[in-house]
Order: structure tokens, then sequence, then C-alpha cells
């Protein structure tokens, strides 16, 4: 059985990513859910041989990329996503069975989940005076320890700690969803689905034009580049690491060509090649016509 560690405790929405890619059918056989504090944590499990592989947040469609597992996926050594999910996300605000909406004083919140909802509390919960809690699960956890009067959580959690739920499908934009990695340390591939992401994370040399470099070996490809992020190394004073995501697969020709031009000049971290949950862009044109028609070079064919 499978050790899957995941962004905990018990309840939040990365156990119910880790549930989905259970569901569909990702794993071979049943596996044991190992909860972490955090998502560093749980890819420190993976890093450290404890687990088989670990679930994470990734990227929030209203907050962007989650910067603690982007900072994890950049240092120690490497690992490999193979699998993706993504959730729509409204939250659940649980409170002791009893409390009133009125008596809300205190408001347990993990930061990504307050950056969503913050509209919404201004309106509703205008007393509230927001607390950070661990993670979304974390934030019922404060409530029933009565850290908080409620909180920012999943009804999942909600449920689980025999709490009330205030309000339900709580959230400032509509749509909102995440994505969700499933990461191993480094394996084979797997195969290309023609509807496919690859991640890498670059550190180029400090010198002008390099970021421009490594964009035009996408860009004269036809490669469709859906993110560019950049974040610092913590090593030294402006100095970033650059996190890029395209459309395709590393067996992907131009995709492949893409990788080695920035390996000859840049420090490429290769984060995979994995199906993407949903079309994420326009997919790389196939060279197959390029390539025979060098074969006919080769062979001293005449152009037709």
């Amino acid at each position: 059985m499978p050790r899957i560690a995941y962004f905990g405790p018990t309840g939040t929405f990365t156990e119910m990513a880790l549930a989905r890619l259970e569901d569909t059918g990702t794993f071979d056989a049943s596996v044991e859910r190992v909860a972490a504090a955090s998502p560093p944590a749980a890819l420190q499990l993976l890093r450290d041989g404890d687990v088989d592989g670990a679930v994470v947040p990734i990227e929030s469609s209203v907050e962007g990329s989650v910067p603690p597992t982007m900072d994890a996926l950049s240092i120690g050594p490497r690992l490999q996503i193979v699998a993706e999910t993504e959730l729509d996300v409204t939250f659940t605000v649980v409170a002791r069975p009893g409390t009133t909406a009125e008596q809300v004083r205190t408001l347990a919140a993990y930061p990504v989940a307050a950056a969503q909802v913050r509209q919404w509390v201004a309106d509703n919960l205008p007393q509230a005076q927001i607390v950070t809690a661990s993670s979304n699960a974390g934030a019922a956890e404060d409530v029933a320890a009565g850290k908080a009067d409620a909180g920012i959580s999943t009804a999942l959690a909600g449920e689980r700690l025999g709490l009330d739920a205030l309000a339900e499908n709580v959230a400032d934009f509509t749509g909102a969803r995440t994505r969700f990695v499933l990461l191993t340390r480094p394996t084979k591939t797997p195969p290309r689905t023609g509807r496919d992401r690859t991640s890498v994370i670059l550190q180029l040399p400090n010198e002008p034009g390099s970021l421009v470099r490594a964009m035009t070996e996408f860009a004269t490809r036809g490669i469709d580049l859906t993110r560019i992020e950049s974040r610092p190394t913590r090593q030294e004073y402006g100095t970033y690491f650059f996190h890029l995501d395209c459309v395709g697969h590393i067996d992907d020709a131009l995709v492949a060509e893409a990788l080695k031009a920035l390996h000859r000049f840049a420090q490429v971290r290769f984060l995979g090649s994995w199906a993407a949950v949903a079309d994420n862009g326009v997919p790389p044109v196939s060279d197959e016509a390029d390539a025979q028609w060098l074969d006919a070079l080769r062979r001293g064919e005449e152009d037709r």
C-alpha cells in the first residue's frame, strides 16, 4: 500500500484532492494517507523516503501560485510531478454549537483562504478579527479547541469535529479553483497524452538579456507558456528562480529542443511532464514533416 503525504490535517482541500486522485485511478492500489503540517513538510517526507508520494496545492485561480510549495520545489533533491487535479473552492464558516454570527469576534483562517473571502468577511462579520490558522482544517481545529470563535474552513472538517456551519459556499469570486499536484521522487515521465503540461525551474546567468533568451527558446518554437513566475533564491539579494509552465510534453520534439537549448546556458530543474486536467493552451505542432525533409536531405534525395 503506497503511503501518500498531503497538506493536512484531515479535512483540508488537499486531502479532498488526494481522494479525487484515488477515485480517478491515479494509483494502482489503495493508499495510506499521511497528514503533514505544511506543503514543505509533505515534500520533505517524500525526500526523506518516509512516503511514496505527496499531494500539495500549487496554484489558485484567485491568489496565483502557492509560495510555500513553489519555494520547497526549488531547493533540496529534485522531485517530480506525475499527475494533477483541480477542485472548485468555496469555504464554510464553522463555529461551536450555539454560536451566532453576532458573537464572532475572532475568525481563524489560513492566509490563502482569508484572501479569498476578505470581502465576504467585511460584509458579514465586520466585527471579527482574523487570526492565522495552520491550514483550512486547522482553522476548524482552532475553533473546536476554543482558540477562535469561528473559522474559515471546509464542510468536511467542520462535520468531523461536530461544528455548526454559520455560512456555506463562502467566496468572493465565483468559479474559484485550486490546482493540486502529485509528486514522487524522480521517475520515468508519464506517457504523452496530447494534452500535457511541462514545468521547469530556471536559474539564469546574472547578465543582460538572459531572461529574454530563455523566453525566446519557447517563442521561436511556438511553445505556449502558461505560467511565468519569479521567486527569490534567498541566497543572494537580487537572484531569482524562474518557474515556467508550458503546454506540451518532454516527448514532443519541440519541447525537448527548448529544454536542451535552455540547458546550454542555464540551470534547469525539470519538474515533470504530465497530463493536464483540462485544456491549458495551444499544444506544440508536430515536427514530423520537418524530420522527414531532413532525412531526405541526408539520403541525397531531390526536393519534392
